[in-house]
């Protein structure tokens, strides 16, 4: 048994963040899947919203977020967070993160503009910024002598009081299986963490990478943990459509500087669904590109940034850019192929304004909580930004408890089951979940359709818990577990919402009820 202050599960901006945070005043341990920067938050090509400019203001980009979120937003959650915006940003900038300046001289940061926001405040490093943020922090939690790295760890569950004898609805620590060892270490804590991200992997096509499998929000439910809004998946209209490029994303600032949307054959739709054409809001340009698709049998769409010459897309675009042209696609030449794909998890675990669960000594921040601030549709470059307050938040509860020792645990029992002896079964039930959840959970939904996910969930889950129950864990068959938990979550969120409101349109409910309510699910209904 390895025994810390504070586990933390998940190495993206939150966990990262929090781990700096504590580690001058405790003993921190970091579990991650993979490498350290294997997340989404390394991915985000956008940057971090927050008040840096004499022209802006806390009211202006708090009315932004509540608009964004339809009506769905927790007020006091949104003032929080917009209101520590500055302070979480500078923190950013005395670490060493490298944001893009005004000029080579200029000693001003560039702020840019984004869908939904009414002044320039997204503060970025060019069109990388998940990717600075993140190699920046991870340093320093490498150097750190207080900080414990546990790479190719996946948690398998929490330790609660209920499987030991304990208080029921505390937390003591976890179960992580070591992926390069199969072997499983018990991990004791006097405060655990889930900042695993969301569950972009519960779809087929998704911009968030392979790590993204719900396992917090999965792992907090099976707690105990209350969750919330979990029909809000937020899907980005464009994510690059090849064999060999999963998950990566052709950011709207493409139809931002003129991008047409187009068919197969070159014919332009979005003026069809929408006067504002391809500059509409992300839920209706996905929403339009998934009915040209079902309605045209088509595999993609197009987008056409031709127009613009090679030096501009170059410059404005290099990442883009360059990852197209490795394909073979020259975007200055031809149209990108994309398709709408899943993109962020609004809902998740909830949590108060210092990051606790229902569970005690329970915290989760970042994508994998539901705090309040992005209500039925997410704010562009909030969720950085959400990162960042709550994993300070969290440091500042964790840091003014009790420092009570970890507790002995028992170890993991394998005593009782043997190796899988048809592993095909888990490829195959990955497959189908992902694939029927686009087909039926996605972009516009019937009764019908979540009616039949739901079946197939509760097929799915009775064979995925007899393999856990027999077999030796592996990394495949954990994350297709808490995968087919947080899909059931999904269902049974969308299946409780009698209205279309934000990310979730329903055919059957197509208008919008007049006063918003969340959808919350407890584990013991």
């Amino acid at each position: 048994m390895l025994s810390f202050d504070t586990l933390i599960i998940g190495s993206g901006l939150a966990g990262l963040t929090l781990a700096l945070k504590l580690a001058d005043r405790q003993k921190v341990a970091i579990v991650t899947k993979r490498s350290l920067l294997d997340g989404a938050s390394a991915w985000a090509q956008g940057g971090i919203a927050a008040v840096l400019s004499p022209d802006d203001s806390h009211d202006e980009h708090i009315r932004d977020t509540l608009t964004a979120g339809a009506g769905l937003c927790d007020p006091e959650t949104t003032r929080f967070v917009v209101e520590r915006g500055a302070a979480a940003v500078s923190w950013l900038i005395d670490q060493g993160v490298p944001f893009s300046k005004e000029d080579n001289a200029s000693q001003d940061f560039h702020l840019t503009r984004e869908g939904g926001h009414s002044k320039r405040r997204i503060i970025h490093a060019a069109d990388a910024t998940g990717k600075a943020v993140q190699q920046t922090l991870a340093d320093k939690v490498r150097a750190h002598p207080n900080v414990t790295v546990l790479e190719h760890h996946i948690a398998i569950d929490l330790i609660t009081g209920r499987k030991i004898g304990k208080s029921p609805t505390r937390c003591f620590g976890a179960y992580v299986l070591d992926t390069s060892s199969d072997r499983v270490d018990t991990l004791s804590a006097a405060r655990t963490v889930l900042a695993t991200g969301g569950a972009g992997k519960v779809y087929l096509y998704t911009t968030n990478p392979d790590t993204a499998t719900g396992d917090g929000i999965a792992m907090g439910w099976r707690a105990g943990c209350r969750v919330a809004n979990m029909e809000f998946m937020q899907f980005h209209p464009t994510c690059l459509y090849h064999p060999h490029a999963k998950s990566f994303l052709i950011s709207e600032a493409v139809r931002g500087e003129g991008g047409i949307l187009r068919l197969p054959d070159g014919t332009r739709f979005m003026p069809w669904h929408d006067e504002r054409a391809e500059l509409a809001p992300r839920d209706v340009v996905a929403r339009a590109i998934d009915y040209e698709m079902k309605k045209g049998g088509l595999d993609c769409v197009y987008l056409d940034i031709t127009h613009q010459s090679e030096a501009f897309l170059r410059e404005h675009f290099p990442t883009i850019h360059e990852r197209c042209l490795s394909l073979g696609i020259d975007i200055a030449r031809q149209p990108i192929p994309v398709v709408p794909a899943m993109h962020f998890t609004c809902g998740g675990l909830m949590t108060d304004l210092a990051a606790r669960t229902d569970i005690d000594d329970l915290y989760a921040i970042g994508e994998t909580a539901h705090t309040g601030l992005h209500g039925a549709n997410r704010l562009a470059s909030n969720s950085l930004l959400e990162c960042l307050v709550f994993a300070d938040a969290a440091a500042q509860d964790i840091l003014s408890g009790s420092s009570e020792p970890p507790e002995p645990l028992p170890d993991w029992d394998e005593s009782r089951v043997t190796d899988a002896d048809e592993l095909v079964v888990v490829s195959h039930n990955w497959d189908e979940l992902r694939r029927f959840m686009w087909d039926y959970v996605g972009i516009v939904r019937t009764t019908k359709r979540l009616q039949r996910a739901q079946h197939r969930i509760s097929l799915l889950r009775e064979e995925i818990n007899e393999y856990y129950r027999n077999f030796h864990v592996t990394s495949d068959l954990l994350e297709l577990r808490n995968l087919v938990e947080t899909a059931d979550l999904i269902v049974r969120s969308a299946l409780a919402r009698h209205e279309s409101r934000g990310l979730h349109y329903s055919k059957d409910f197509p208008l919008t009820a007049p006063h918003a309510q969340p959808t919350i699910l407890r584990p013991q209904d």
